[in-house]
């Protein structure tokens, strides 16, 4: 009867090799648990105790790394700048001014601005000159960029490579601008910065539980499934939500917010849906790239809303990434994260 019962309760959480959905020490603890209650007991009162306590150990992960998050902070110039285009009566010569009184942001201010990806004619010198130039919508964006870039930059962590980290995300950020350019999307600017920050949830994670973050990673790749629907399943949460929570923390605009939190799974997104769409194609397409798999397949299966919404096909999206990859190449040298 045990035996048996045991079985169901395995069953129950396929616990078999091709979910993982526990590890070997919480099969064990289980068992465990399970031997110690009297036969009086059905197995759905215990499947129902084990449920809330699992819920709750979950809970208390995601708490955890989100406190984690709040550990980091925008740096104050990023404040300044937030608090000073609150003010309705704000110019853009005071914004000037606070940016170029800061000498590194002035610095990757202007190196971003001159990026050969922003295909100038002539060099901008001048912090003056490239706020006339730009819609306070791009400053905001590039010193946002800026400030999360200085806000890791002495963040080092066992389990993840930070400059192969960052590059990734640049990788992704230009493979988001060139599809928003394809569909004829006016903002491809801002696209660009979401997709450089889109991957924000795993920098906490690496921080906060490497273990459990790298064994998602590995369990993923080994059973070629998405990565999200292994950290749900391991950990209750996943990248694309904590990092959705943490921009709501930094209260960063309700796109980014909305974009990073529903990437994954695009459909359901209630707005902004066709940016949605791009990020989820390009964090696809970058991923399958750099890890050498096949981008619509296993773990990188697309979502068939994501396709649809965006009105794009898997060979104009693979054609598209050769041209992204180009540029990156072409612009890699001017990443300053």
């Amino acid at each position: 009867m045990e035996n048996r019962n045991w079985g169901e309760i395995k069953r129950f959480y396929a616990l078999d090799a091709n979910k993982m959905a526990m590890g070997p020490q919480e099969i064990d603890c289980v068992h465990l648990s399970y031997r110690s209650m009297t036969v009086k007991f059905p197995i759905s009162n215990f499947i129902s105790r084990f449920n809330r306590v699992r819920s709750q150990e979950r809970q208390a992960v995601f708490k955890k790394v989100a406190q984690s998050a709040q550990l980091v902070s925008l740096p104050d110039i990023y404040l300044k700048l937030k608090e000073l285009i609150d003010d309705p009566d704000y110019t853009m010569a005071e914004v000037a001014l606070l940016v170029g009184r800061d000498p590194g942001m002035a610095a990757r201010f202007l190196r971003v601005v001159n990026s050969p990806l922003n295909r100038r004619a002539v060099k901008i010198e001048t912090v003056s000159h490239a706020v006339s130039l730009l819609g306070i919508r791009q400053v905001h964006d590039i010193v946002l960029t800026a400030s999360v870039a200085e806000a890791f930059s002495g963040i080092q962590t066992d389990v993840m490579n930070m400059k192969k980290f960052w590059q990734g995300s640049f990788y992704c950020a230009v493979m988001t601008k060139r599809l928003a350019l394809e569909c004829g999307i006016m903002d491809t600017d801002r696209l660009f910065v979401i997709g450089l920050l889109h991957d924000i949830g795993h920098l906490f994670m690496y921080l906060s539980i490497p273990e459990a973050a790298q064994q998602a990673v590995l369990t993923a790749r080994d059973l070629d499934r998405p990565l999200y629907q292994v950290e749900r399943e391991q950990l209750g949460f996943d990248y694309a939500r904590l990092g959705g929570v943490v921009m709501k923390q930094w209260d960063l605009p309700k796109i980014f917010q909305v974009i990073t939190f529903f990437h994954p799974e695009p459909g359901q997104a209630d707005r902004f849906t066709e940016e949605t769409a791009l990020l989820h194609l390009s964090a696809l397409l970058v991923m399958s790239d750099l890890e050498n798999g096949d981008f619509g397949k296993g773990a990188f299966s697309v979502d068939p809303s994501a396709m649809q919404t965006a009105g794009l096909t898997e060979e104009q999206c693979l054609d598209l990434r050769r041209t992204a990859a180009s540029e990156f190449a072409e612009v890699s040298d001017s990443l300053f994260l």
